[in-house]
């Protein structure tokens, strides 16, 4: 059971749930900063996995593709306080305070933010905010407290400065090897596009030259491939991994998968174990 609650809209989230739940994140557009209330949170990318429990924090880079898990631990509820780093807000900031910018931040996409007695009391300062959010707390008020969280991100950690301040667009960066490891993440080819720095006329384009198909058959190809070696060689189940390969649900998986290789996944995985 889950009970998210956005306290100000676009800006800062309360998360509270119950149970184990495993969620795609399809694409994570701003900076992020996590503060674990209770539970633990692990954020999966395709190059860095990262997790923290109770009290911790951490700060996720925009542009991202990531699978986050979210786990009650020792009986308690899994709370998190997630505020939204929008480029607006920050360059806001930026101007403000004569903040340099233009620089390329080239650091781990995703940092744990090491123990302070002022974030500390930051942290205990929010709880009430999305603990009371029929209280209606004002946008601008809100909004201070995004900003005394970047103040003092920066005091505790003066190198987030590039993490925090990168306004740049994404270089073109290997169009092949993000998409081998990226292809399972359920998002649009523009989105793709985006992530390795090209337009999309100019990613199907380079996609054409390196697979020799468009983007979207070979995602699908590449994604049933895939669910066929889950099948045959770790023994997965249909229900399983329908999401984990980006399709939104078992019935199109299933069609699909019946329509490549002549047998419905279940049909495939009961073939093997004869």
């Amino acid at each position: 059971m889950t009970h998210p609650t956005e306290i100000i809209p676009g800006v800062l989230f309360f998360s509270y749930l119950c149970d184990l739940r495993k969620e795609k994140i399809a694409f994570l557009e701003n900076n992020i900063l996590v503060l674990q209330v209770s539970g633990r949170f692990t954020i999966e990318t395709a190059g860095q996995k990262l997790s923290m429990n109770r009290g911790e924090m951490m700060l996720i880079q925009k542009n991202q593709l990531a699978e986050i898990t979210k786990t009650p631990l020792d009986n308690e509820q899994y709370q998190t306080i997630i505020i939204n780093l929008k480029d607006d807000l920050l360059r806001k900031i930026a101007l403000e305070e004569q903040i340099a910018t233009g620089l390329k931040y080239t650091g781990l996409p995703n940092v744990l933010i090491p123990k302070d007695d002022f974030l500390h009391a930051f942290f205990q300062s929010v709880i009430p905010y999305v603990r009371r959010p029929e209280e209606n707390i004002s946008k601008e008020l809100g909004m201070l407290k995004v900003k005394e969280a970047v103040y003092l991100l920066l005091r505790t950690m003066p190198e987030l400065r590039d993490f925090l301040f990168d306004f740049s667009e994404p270089h073109k960066i290997d169009l092949e090897k993000f998409m081998l490891r990226n292809f399972h993440f359920n998002v649009p080819v523009e989105k793709f596009a985006q992530l390795t720095g090209r337009s999309l006329a100019g990613f199907k384009r380079d996609f054409q030259k390196i697979f020799g198909m468009a983007p979207r058959h070979w995602l699908q190809e590449k994604r049933l491939t895939e669910a066929r070696h889950l099948l045959e060689k770790k023994n997965r189940k249909p229900s399983s991994i329908y999401l984990e390969l980006g399709f939104e649900s078992l019935s199109h998986f299933s069609h699909s998968f019946k329509k490549k290789f002549g047998k419905a996944p279940s049909e495939w995985s009961n073939a093997i174990l004869v």
